[in-house]
């Protein structure tokens, strides 16, 4: 059920965040909940429990959701995940979208209950239903997921996309494009990938220039490949940096430049992208768009060549044996020269 560092890093991002929503409880508890609120935010937790345990017994959701919290940190109480578990079913029963979603986050992680990835769904569908951007964030998580997700969470994510949420429509555009819980249509994953892209999705943007590049789900169009990886580029996407380089470099979509192919190869390749890293090596080496260097070319072919081989594949194996290469034009000083700037390098 998503990642759980990441999980835990959202949970923790909101609990302070969804405190504030007890001020939109009835109004004979406002005063009670204003002021729990207050001795929170004093780390009076004390204070806190003594205003917020009365109206939590009375049946207020807020209040038990913040009960909950308290028990899930451990603030003016023991930590108790059990104890927290039972305050956030109580107000995720009432429809407290905060304590459904804390609820499905103790299923998610398994703590204080059997870890159940069905429960936790179930929970954070709710709380997205209702808009709760925490849910919806581990729901998108969930749809990222290589090992499949149920048919609930694909029918949530369909709904946002067709709601407009451009995360979830460049989900759904990877899903078609890679036949993943849905049979694999590349005119739909263009679709969706567009539609994520003409809201300044950089993913989307990426991925829509990479199907008219290959002219999948679209006709093959090199000029408007290079205007959506551009688009990407420009907010910094470094896969799309390094693509619109090779698009300069090989003339396609846009003049041949060996300036403006370094240009985008440096800027990618700063980012630690193996394959702007290898290209850029290739320049320097033969002294296109950029003076030869053989110093420069080392060092960007082994930095390619450091990378993982699993995860990067043909342009490490390459790096490899075009450092090695370029390193018998080389003196012993430049060989150390270069290696010296490869283990200071750092990426941007």
């Amino acid at each position: 059920m998503g990642n759980g560092k990441v999980e835990m890093g959202v949970k923790a991002a909101v609990r302070a965040a969804i405190l504030w929503l007890c001020l939109a409880a009835p109004a004979t508890f406002a005063g009670a909940l204003e002021d729990g609120q207050s001795a929170y935010e004093q780390k009076d937790y004390a204070n806190a429990l003594r205003l917020w345990r009365p109206l939590a017994e009375q049946g207020d959701a807020a209040a038990q959701n913040n009960l909950g919290e308290m028990y899930s940190a451990g603030y003016g109480v023991p930590k108790d995940d059990a104890q927290a578990i039972s305050w956030y079913r109580k107000a995720a029963d009432q429809g407290f979208s905060p304590a459904q979603f804390s609820l499905g986050f103790m299923y998610s992680l398994g703590h204080g209950l059997p870890k159940d990835d069905i429960q936790a769904t179930y929970w954070y569908l709710k709380a997205a239903e209702k808009g709760d951007s925490s849910a919806q964030i581990s729901l998108r998580l969930s749809c990222l997921s290589d090992q499949g997700v149920s048919q609930d969470v694909m029918k949530w994510c369909h709904k946002s996309a067709e709601q407009g949420d451009a995360s979830a429509q460049t989900i759904l555009g990877s899903k078609y494009r890679d036949g993943q819980d849905v049979p694999q249509d590349f005119a739909q994953a263009a679709n969706w990938f567009r539609r994520a892209a003409m809201q300044g999705d950089a993913i989307a943007q990426l991925n829509l220039g990479a199907m008219y590049n290959q002219g999948r789900g679209v006709p093959q169009d090199y000029t408007q490949a290079a205007a959506w990886y551009r688009m990407a580029a420009a907010q910094g996407q470094s896969g799309a940096q390094s693509l619109l380089g090779s698009l300069y470099n090989l003339g396609q979509g846009v003049p041949q430049d060996d300036v403006q192919a370094a240009g985008w190869y440096r800027m990618a390749a700063q980012q630690g992208n193996v394959t702007a890293q290898y290209f850029l090596g290739v320049l320097y080496d033969m002294g296109r768009g950029v003076p030869q260097d053989y110093v420069q070319g080392h060092l960007w072919y082994n930095l390619a060549a450091a990378q993982s081989s699993t995860a990067n594949g043909d342009f490490t194996k390459l790096a490899v044996e075009k450092r090695d290469i370029i390193a018998a034009k080389m003196t012993p000083g430049q060989i150390a020269e270069a290696q010296r700037l490869a283990r200071e390098w750092k990426p941007n």
